[in-house]
């Protein structure tokens, strides 16, 4: 590339090269274009546009397609004037220009002009932020509501009318009447009187209206930011597929709910462990996928040397994720089955290290998922792998230089790993006490917001 003096005009070639001009990125193709360097315009700067870069660094970049003018703004330190980009055209060629036009102005000006100031990120991962606090209430609410059986102690849902509880006497024995028609009444809750039943509908109907809550939070700011132009093209997918997701979980619940009112096979009115665990991983999902993106836009990012050590340690990191994921998700399992109630020792299954009752079912693979032996061994098994995985993450990312943030990220990720370990053991031995097992839970989600955050700061830096 010839040094630019100034006033003069270049002519550069650049066939067989679709590339990105100026910040909004559109595609020009098989052309030329030529620079007309304006008074006070910096030489390294302008050399940029040498690979048809735009620099994504300047005042102002004006398009001449010889058919209509078009204008995007950049940023460029050092740059007082705009430096003016004429792209040269066939005049003939009408269909090209129109390309040419309509892509510039769709990835060039709309793109720059719509940039999201910072500020606006901030706000904007602050509410995903909230949110995800939420659907972590929402998780710890009904975990409760299921440790106190009081899942099913409302029998139909309502929109609209499910919101407003029941106020006199008669409202109470209308409610309490169509309870009685559901199994658990009739199985496990017969002597149960109207006082009695309004502690176990009011911890149902406060977890329903959590949810609702967590839909008004989203929701209503989303529209919003949308309207202000603060949601990027790139995370509008991901703005839907949260708000999808939440309303799925929703119909979600009320799905496992209508498993519990059905007729019991055995005598004992459960949720079915598939619904519960589908439950609980969509809500698990959906925070993840929140605090994740949250994270990106409210903490500034530290440079970190992506070396071949550093790549292995955020792979190591992203697979510890999942497993503490799945591990939660058999959680599930053995909450859905009651699986925590059969062997309560440690580390042994009564006098044996292996039970001899894993394999009781037909055909096999029912007993992974129905078999409560076999649920509460894969829980232990998982449990254990998980806090070895991230132990021995612990141990090797002691050799290597990580930013404060990614330390900090790890060690919490170490320290509560033997936490949550203990808090299962101690669940076990304890017979499941309702506050210990409802804190196991939340260790566990806490387990897996540490191991979210380690991996955003594991993440590589866009160039």
């Amino acid at each position: 590339f010839v040094q630019v003096g100034v006033g003069r005009v270049y002519t550069v070639p650049a066939p067989n090269m679709l590339s990105r001009v100026a910040s909004g990125g559109a595609l020009f193709g098989r052309n030329c274009f030529r620079l007309c360097a304006s008074p006070g315009s910096s030489t390294r700067h302008l050399k940029q546009f040498a690979k048809l870069s735009g620099g994504a660094r300047g005042v102002g970049v004006t398009l001449h397609t010889g058919v209509s003018v078009l204008s995007t703004p950049v940023k460029c330190s050092g740059w007082n004037i705009p430096t003016l980009l004429k792209l040269s055209a066939p005049k003939q060629n009408i269909c090209r220009l129109a390309q040419l036009r309509q892509t510039t102005t769709a990835a060039g000006v709309a793109s720059a002009a719509r940039q999201v100031p910072p500020y606006a990120q901030k706000v904007v991962g602050s509410w995903l932020l909230i949110s995800a606090g939420m659907v972590f209430g929402a998780v710890a609410i009904g975990g409760l509501t299921r440790l106190t059986e009081s899942g099913l102690s409302m029998v139909d849902w309502h929109l609209i009318k499910g919101m407003k509880p029941p106020r006199t006497q008669k409202e109470w024995e209308d409610y309490f009447n169509m309870y009685k028609e559901s199994p658990q009444w009739k199985y496990q809750n017969r002597e149960m009187t109207v006082q009695e039943f309004k502690f176990i509908f009011y911890m149902e109907w406060f977890h329903r209206m959590w949810g609702r809550s967590i839909g008004i939070v989203y929701l209503l700011p989303a529209a919003y930011f949308l309207r202000k132009g603060w949601i990027t093209k790139a995370m509008k997918p991901r703005v839907a597929a949260f708000g999808g997701l939440l309303v799925f979980q929703g119909l979600l619940g009320w799905f496992m709910v209508k498993s519990g009112l059905e007729e019991p096979g055995d005598d004992i009115p459960r949720v079915s462990q598939y619904r519960l665990a589908a439950h609980l991983g969509s809500a698990f999902l959906l925070y993840v996928g929140l605090l994740w993106t949250g994270l990106l836009h409210v903490l500034p990012r530290q440079k970190l040397e992506m070396t071949k050590q550093i790549r292995q340690l955020s792979k190591f990191a992203h697979g510890t994720m999942a497993l503490v994921f799945f591990t939660a998700l058999s959680g599930a399992f053995v909450a859905g089955l009651d699986a925590g109630l059969v062997y309560n020792s440690y580390p042994k299954f009564g006098d044996r290290w292996i039970p001899d009752d894993l394999f009781t079912f037909d055909p096999k693979w029912k007993n992974i998922f129905e078999n409560t032996t076999t649920v509460q061994f894969n829980h232990r098994i998982l449990g254990t792998t998980t806090a070895t995985a991230i132990l021995s993450l612990w141990v090797w990312s002691r050799r290597l230089k990580l930013t404060p943030r990614a330390n900090l990220a790890l060690h919490c990720l170490a320290g509560m790993s033997v936490l949550q370990i203990s808090l299962g053991i101690s669940t076990l031995l304890m017979y499941v006490p309702t506050w210990l097992a409802s804190t196991h839970q939340m260790g566990s989600l806490t387990l897996l917001s540490f191991a979210v955050w380690l991996a955003t700061e594991l993440k590589k830096l866009p160039k």
